[in-house]
């Protein structure tokens, strides 16, 4: 054998041992990849039929959806229960009371009566003496919650865990698809980014679940709607999924939106649904007409007739989560990524509803990652994240990003609420609870702070 065919042979041999050992790798190939683990939470008829209970004060570990009524502030502890705080010195809150409630989400109040979800019932309660509130009813089966038989019990909701798994490369769901194993489900994380309140079953599609379905809205400072004569309403912020309107109560319930008639305050009546869209994620009802909110756009409706709000128009947008308040013939809506609506825009879009029926596009703004926002006056209030708290001058609409008027950073911002009859912001967030001095727009100050628990 010549030296040259023992050399073609050796580089041979050397080519396929290295081809196989590519195979073996390729076949073998594992990588370390962050996931957000979802398990689901079963609770039984017993678990959610018990009594509220309100118990001494506690810290805020993981607050959602913010309300303000009577100088009292409600602010949702994420599927335990709603902490109540004292306000009437904005300056010196005071928590003075948590109501456990199990897998609350959302909240609304009229007349004293305090409208909390409880998984799959609707409860009325009492909180004309806040310290003491009494359960006055328990309004059964409103919300569309699925009975899963092997585990007798509902399933409520999901809780969020932070897990590694090794996951094989060749594995097309690798780096960007969320995976089932058993009950739970695994989200990438990165490349799937999670919103800060991303453990709401109501963020996420994975069948109907115990609580109404979307963050979602319910109160500008103040419309008209918010106020009807003879009745006393609170204010909600825009990220709310339950709004007040006259004498009925709706609620977001997955596709659907739930008319509650809430005339006998202490006995709510279910009294019609309509479905909306799969996306739905905020209610917002301004004067006679309501706002909703989803990943693809704004429905408007008429609400002339409450009971059957009529469809007046849809504006459509980019995939993304997004808040929308109203002020006269202008909507303000955000979009931002990172959540379930799996949209890639941050940014603000302002639409002129002069004509309900046709809504316009009139100018859209970058923005870093824009959450829940509120309109008082002529400013526009707009949680972005962890960008902060930003104050906007609305009055040229076509203007807004040269108009700029204040930015509070290093917070992490989720909903705001500025007060109609007072110069104050309220602004929740992943730091805690916030308020601010709004005398002068162009200059927030701080007056208190509600910290996170460590």
């Amino acid at each position: 054998m010549t030296y040259k065919f023992q050399k073609i042979c050796l580089l041979t041999l050397i080519v396929g041992m290295v081809l196989s050992l590519q195979s073996c790798l390729k076949d073998s190939c594992e990588a370390n990849q962050i996931y957000l683990r979802m398990a689901p939470v079963f609770l039984s008829v017993d678990d959610i039929k018990k009594d509220i209970k309100a118990t001494e004060p506690r810290a805020l570990k993981k607050p959602g959806r913010l309300y303000f009524y009577n100088d009292f502030i409600l602010i949702n502890e994420q599927r335990e229960g709603i902490h109540v705080i004292d306000n009437t010195d904005s300056s010196n809150p005071k928590n003075i009371k948590f109501i456990e409630i199990e897998g609350n989400v959302d909240m609304a109040v009229k007349n004293g009566i305090l409208y909390a979800d409880n998984v799959t019932d609707l409860l009325a309660i009492d909180i004309s003496n806040p310290t003491a509130p009494i359960l006055s009813s328990r309004t059964e089966n409103i919300f569309d919650v699925t009975f899963v038989e092997e585990e007798d019990a509902y399933l409520a909701y999901y809780k969020e865990t932070e897990e590694t798994l090794a996951i094989d490369c060749t594995d097309p769901r690798f780096g960007s698809q969320a995976i089932n194993v058993g009950n739970d489900i695994f989200v990438p994380q990165p490349g799937f980014p999670v919103d800060p309140w991303f453990g709401e079953a109501d963020d996420i599609d994975f069948g109907p679940v115990g609580a109404p379905g979307a963050p979602g809205a319910g109160g500008a400072p103040g419309p008209p709607s918010q106020t009807t004569t003879g009745n006393t309403t609170g204010i909600a912020g825009s990220m709310a999924s339950f709004a007040l309107y006259d004498c009925y109560l709706y609620i977001i319930d997955g596709a659907q939106v739930d008319v509650i008639d809430v005339k006998d305050n202490i006995n709510p009546v279910f009294a019609n649904t309509f479905r909306v869209s799969w996306d739905i994620e905020t209610l917002f009802p301004y004067k006679d007409k309501l706002f909703i909110g989803s990943a693809a756009g704004m429905f408007i409706y008429d609400n002339a007739n409450p009971i059957e709000p009529v469809l007046l128009s849809n504006f459509r947008h980019a995939r993304a989560c997004d808040p929308v308040v109203v002020k006269d013939n202008y909507a303000f809506v955000t979009l931002r990524d990172g959540t379930w609506c799996q949209g890639f825009n941050n940014q603000l879009d302002v639409v002129d509803i002069t004509d309900l029926e046709n809504p316009q596009l009139v100018a859209t703004y970058p923005m870093d990652n824009p959450h829940g926002l509120s309109v008082k006056n002529n400013e526009l209030y707009l949680c972005d994240g962890a960008s902060g708290l930003k104050v906007f001058d609305i009055e040229d609409v076509k203007t807004i990003s040269e108009n700029q008027l204040d930015h509070i950073m290093g917070i992490d911002t989720y909903d705001a609420i500025a007060l109609p009859n007072k110069d104050v912001v309220l602004v929740i967030g992943a730091d805690g609870f916030y308020q601010y001095d709004i005398s002068n727009p162009a200059e927030l100050k701080q007056l208190s702070l509600i910290a996170i628990a460590n």
